[in-house]
């Protein structure tokens, strides 16, 4: 039973599928984690693609994910655990009465992922990559 329920999560992380939640949109997806290291971003390692400064709380998505999140999205995060089941939860004090704003953008090669800024490489490493529910909360005015 756990083994389905890890490959239906699974399934919906590579499809990214739409849900709605309470009549807000929910989305699954696989996450990963950076920092502001330059062989982790570009030549100004502490600034997004939209000009604002790093820091706890700042999400990168895919470009084919602009479309849907544009910048300026704010997003709650849920952890659901390693791509392989395991750890369900335990980031989730980093994402708990936080909002998170998309502010970047991942490299082109990227589909359907996220990258959570973290302020140190070890808990990005720890972080690895996982599942994460994403909820819409706010979309930017246009």
């Amino acid at each position: 039973m756990r083994g389905l329920l890890v490959a239906l999560l699974l399934s919906l992380a590579v499809a990214g599928g739409w849900a709605q939640s309470g009549g807000k949109k929910v989305l699954v997806l696989q996450a990963t984690a950076y920092t502001s290291s330059v062989r982790e971003t570009d030549s100004t390692p502490f600034l997004t693609a939209t000009g604002m400064r790093t820091r706890l709380g700042v999400l990168a998505v895919s470009p084919d994910l602009l479309k849907v999140l544009p910048y300026g999205t704010k997003v709650r995060l849920k952890d659901l655990g390693s791509v392989y089941g395991r750890g369900r939860g335990q980031f989730d004090y980093l994402f708990r009465d936080r909002i998170f704003v998309v502010a970047d953008v991942m490299h082109p090669r990227m589909r359907e992922k996220v990258d959570v800024w973290l302020p140190d490489r070890a808990t990005a490493l720890r972080f690895g990559r996982r599942v994460v529910s994403l909820e819409v909360v706010e979309y930017p005015r246009r």
